[in-house]
């Protein structure tokens, strides 16, 4: 019994040292998938967080002083250009109308008078002239207390959408004082700051009359329906924070976006002669990004890299990484630093061409 034991325990013995072989063997057999960036012309998208404002934005100011007598509209009501808003209360100005228009009336019969003296040698040519710049002065009165009377009412000036009220029915108004802002939102106007950098590499990329488009990341993470145009470039930039402003007009044609939304523009900027590499590839310590480098004798040494740009799946690198440089593409745990590894170089074209089934 005690030497069937020992067979036993003999064969366990020299299985379990088979097997063990056998997984060193299979370890040292692993080959691991290398490859090298790939230099090319791309475009990046970038976001900037933006500032969205009506095209015309206005404020809605008494013109003159009195009690406010009707409100035609409601807050936040779309309006036409000319249509009646506010009406103040208009007797004085009625009153002073009334007065003006009797002073010409008696200006006029005494200028008529004068003229037929005149015209008789009766009175003196200066005379006359008396007369009518005296009826021109009482003329001229009447039409200012036309125009104070018909600044008694508040109209549009264009198509909009009335903001909150800063008044109600009966208060007293004083000239100048601020009834309501008015919104012309048919397209809005979209600011957002570009750095300095990046506004070089769009002028040197720019072409002549050829609009550039941008679309709108609204504050839900939808897309806004239309793309916007780049149409102006402010002269200046800011020597603090080294940024220029960029202004992109959208079409707003069911009035969905309002005067002081927020959102983010997302705007393609190229890249030239961008070294591109796999997100995948890269490992990250102490929030700066690293590749292992397989150097000529297949042994992995790691090296930090500096990214230019993201995108799906790929890092743009700026610095760290040349054209021929060999790093390691998957199995970055499997690994340790100046370790020796048995590799197969798979081409950059490849490699970028099936990123999606690739990525982990």
């Amino acid at each position: 019994m005690k030497r069937i034991l020992m067979l036993m325990g003999l064969c366990a013995l020299l299985c379990n040292t088979s097997c063990e072989s056998k997984k060193e063997e299979k370890e040292e057999k692993v080959t691991f998938m290398v490859t090298s960036p790939m230099k090319m012309d791309t475009t990046v998208t970038k976001d900037y967080v933006s500032q969205i404002h009506s095209i015309s934005h206005i404020e809605l100011r008494a013109q003159e002083r009195g009690y406010l007598q009707k409100i035609f509209v409601d807050e936040g009501q779309t309006v036409k250009k000319g249509q009646l808003l506010f009406q103040i209360t208009p007797t004085l100005y009625e009153a002073e109308l009334q007065s003006a228009q009797a002073e010409v009336n008696f200006a006029d019969i005494e200028y008529q008078n004068t003229k037929k003296l005149a015209d008789s040698n009766i009175v003196s040519p200066n005379e006359l002239a008396m007369a009518k710049a005296k009826l021109d002065k009482a003329k001229a009165e009447l039409a200012l207390a036309k125009v104070h009377l018909q600044f008694t009412q508040i109209k549009a000036p264009f198509d909009g959408i009335i903001d909150r009220f800063h008044v109600r029915l009966g208060s007293l108004v004083d000239e100048g004082e601020l009834l309501t802002n008015l919104s012309d939102n048919s397209k809005m106007w979209v600011y957002y700051n570009v750095p300095e950098a990046e506004y070089l590499d769009y002028k040197s990329h720019e072409k002549q009359d050829s609009a550039v488009k941008v679309k709108l990341l609204m504050a839900n993470n939808k897309l806004f329906s239309h793309p916007g145009v780049v149409e102006t470039i402010e002269a200046d930039f800011n020597n603090e924070t080294g940024n220029i402003p960029f202004r992109a007009t959208f079409p707003n044609p069911d009035r969905l976006l309002r005067h002081g939304e927020t959102g983010n523009i997302l705007m393609s900027v190229p890249l030239s002669n961008a070294l591109l590499i796999p997100q995948k590839a890269t490992f990250e310590v102490l929030d700066k990004k690293y590749v292992y480098v397989v150097d000529k004798d297949g042994v992995l040494k790691s090296r930090e890299i500096t990214v230019a740009a993201e995108m799906p799946h790929i890092y743009a690198v700026q610095d760290g990484l040349a054209e021929g440089d060999k790093f390691l593409l998957e199995g970055l745990r499997l690994v340790r630093e100046n370790e020796k590894i048995h590799y197969k170089f798979v081409e950059p074209s490849t490699v970028l061409s099936q990123l999606d089934l690739y990525a982990e």
